[in-house]
């Protein structure tokens, strides 16, 4: 009971403590790091041990036998005392591997461990956003086919304008999603190894301990970067690995929350036109004061998040323009933030935007009734050319359309009644000789082009190729814990 209150005695991250996955937070959890700092260690002891340095199989076995049980206790307490991470926990691991205890991080400096262990997070952290931004993409290319031919009225400058479809809208969002799974791919793929460097870049502890042997070196540099699971190490680094590599990472993020927050603006105007909705659970309240609001909270959640994501852009960029010559120290408390913090941000972003896209609602009869409004509006065009057809002057009949439209738009915007351009149209003698084609002339299918057609080739071209390598995780369903 007094660790429960204690724990509400202290800032906790929302990020954590609110909305991320649980896998999310377990990459960037201390478990997760420390575990991968004695992984490495055994690492480079196993291929230092192979290239003919003098370590045991029984130093090994006993590293291994203890890569899980990490006294997070004593190692708090190495390094209250010794003011430095990774000795601290070079202590608590040789603490309890005393016959290993000689031969733990040789030749290695700190960021042998920390800057690898960054790099294997960095890499399992887009192996977690991946597949959930494919489902993202799945779902709404299930929306935009579904509702590829509705019509619905497009809108630039937020002003009615040319009619496009509901499907054709999402293929727009969709299509934002597939540059930013390229962009995440791409950012994971080029991501290396730092290996086995030494403390300036040089490796030259390691040259030292294999005498001089440098064909040694590049194999143990080899071996380690195989045995993390990465094919190709940095071929030069400083003390660390570029932090150019993080504004690599960390923009491909922020690129995918610009993408978000204007999906979910969208969503939201659309809301308020009550044309489209996100989820609303059955007993989910939109308001304390007023019962019958239905609010796109979790679109506002992920503008909200977006926002944060995009803005911890300038922290990477900051870092990696005032790093000095081979390396500062201030790098660290700044990447401690920045990295898992846009790593978190996204895995929340994405399981939202799920849940979302597994299930919006479309109103067609309000769609349609806001096509009724505008739609004779847009179709004078179409009315001067059928007059032209059956034998009018095209400036006469625009001069009548001219003079009808703002008599309507006067009804509409000065008395709030209903556009009656087209009850003008009919009373007028001039256009007796089209009134049979009107309602073919008004039909809102003869206004969308070709977005049924474009909806359905870019789907098939471009959206579900790029899904084909995520099919065995399209299935798993996203709860979200508010």
């Amino acid at each position: 009971l007094d660790h429960i209150t204690d724990e509400f005695m202290k800032y906790r991250s929302p990020l954590v403590s609110r909305y991320a996955s649980k896998e999310m937070a377990y990459n960037f959890s201390d478990r997760k790091k420390f575990t991968t700092w004695r992984k490495l260690w055994i690492c480079l002891a196993k291929a230092e041990k192979a290239l003919g340095l003098p370590i045991t199989d029984a130093q090994i076995q006993e590293m291994e036998s203890h890569a899980e049980d990490i006294d997070f206790v004593m190692a708090a307490e190495e390094e209250r005392k010794l003011r430095h991470d990774v000795m601290a926990h070079v202590h608590t691991f040789a603490h309890c591997c005393p016959t290993a205890a000689p031969i733990i991080h040789l030749g290695a400096t700190s960021c042998y461990v920390g800057d690898n262990t960054d790099l294997i997070m960095l890499r399992d952290g887009f192996d977690i956003l991946l597949p959930k931004l494919a489902r993202v993409i799945d779902r709404l290319a299930n929306f935009a086919e579904k509702y590829a031919d509705l019509p619905t009225l497009g809108f630039t400058h937020y002003q009615p304008a040319q009619l496009t479809t509901v499907g054709k809208r999402a293929c727009l969002w969709l299509q934002d999603f597939i540059m930013d799974m390229r962009n995440l791919q791409r950012a994971r793929d080029d991501l290396r190894f730092r290996g086995v460097k030494g403390t300036t870049g040089t490796q030259a502890s390691f040259l030292q301990l294999f005498q001089g042997d440098h064909d040694k070196v590049e194999e143990l540099d080899r071996m380690v970067t195989e045995m993390a699971g990465f094919k190709k190490a940095y071929l030069v680094t400083g003390q660390t690995y570029s932090r150019k590599v993080d504004i690599d990472c960390l923009s491909s993020l922020a690129s995918l929350g610009a993408t978000v927050h204007k999906i979910c603006t969208d969503i939201r105007l659309l809301a308020n036109l009550k044309e489209i909705e996100e989820p609303f659970e059955k007993e989910q309240i939109g308001s304390s004061a007023m019962p019958y609001k239905r609010n796109p909270m979790r679109a506002e959640r992920c503008c909200s998040l977006a926002r944060h994501l995009v803005a911890l852009m300038a922290d990477p960029l900051q870092t990696a323009s005032v790093q000095w010559l081979e390396r500062t120290l201030d790098d660290s408390a700044n990447r401690r933030i920045s990295l898992p913090e846009s790593f978190l941000t996204a895995d929340i972003i994405l399981s939202t935007l799920q849940n979302i896209t597994e299930g919006l609602v479309v109103y067609p009869k309000v769609i349609e009734r806001h096509i009724r409004h505008e739609l004779p509006f847009m179709a004078t065009e179409n009315i001067i050319m059928a007059m032209v057809k059956a034998g009018g002057n095209r400036q006469d009949c625009h001069e009548k359309i001219r003079v009808l439209s703002q008599e309507a738009a006067a009804v509409v915007k000065q008395e709030g009644g209903d556009n009656d351009l087209l009850a003008r149209v009919q009373r007028d003698p001039y256009f007796a000789p089209i009134l049979g084609q009107l309602d073919a002339l008004l039909d809102p299918k003869t206004f969308i082009g070709r977005a049924p057609q474009q909806v359905a080739r870019f789907l098939s071209e471009e959206v579900r190729p790029v899904l084909e390598p995520y099919k065995a995780k399209m299935d798993v369903k996203i709860e979200l814990e508010l």
